[in-house]
């Protein structure tokens, strides 16, 4: 007597592997857009953290403004290249970001890390932000909407 599985046992095993897969397949999507939308919201707290401790930096008179400007970075590198503090006696440099972190929505390879955001000026509208001479906020540029239903562009 030989022993083995027949054609139909086999078939009833893959249509239960292919049920299962149909079923986790979503599930496993919905997990890589959870943890992009997480990377999206660490990216978007560690520049605006940077950006606003610029703005203390130069509130509290550690580097020179010029008289009416709002205080804010003029472009998002300088928030890694640094500024001299000008109230340390030896003038070492006070930096705010180890590195511009990408968005992780922008899916273009060719951008630099900063291109990949939208920068809003202090001097333009929240609800039509617009480069300027600082940067006030940043955004993401996609197009896409978040699992909580609320489009990437307004988070």
């Amino acid at each position: 007597m030989q022993r083995g599985f027949t054609i139909i046992e086999l078939l009833v095993t893959l249509a239960i592997l292919a049920a299962l897969a149909m079923v986790a397949a979503p599930l496993v999507q919905v997990a890589a857009q959870r943890q992009r939308e997480d990377e999206l919201r660490r990216a978007l707290w560690s520049i605006r953290d940077a950006i606003d401790a610029y703005k203390k930096a130069g509130d509290e008179g550690k580097m020179d403004r010029a008289p009416g400007d709002p205080g804010y970075p003029p472009k998002l590198e300088t928030l890694v290249e640094g500024v001299v503090d000008k109230t340390n006696p030896a003038h070492a440099r006070i930096y705010f970001l180890r590195r511009v972190p990408r968005d992780p929505m922008c899916d273009c390879p060719s951008r630099s890390d900063e291109a990949t955001w939208g920068k809003r000026s202090y001097a333009s509208d929240a609800e039509s932000p617009a480069e300027g001479d600082d940067v006030y906020d940043v955004y993401s540029l996609s197009e896409g909407t978040g699992l909580n239903g609320v489009p990437y562009r307004r988070w």
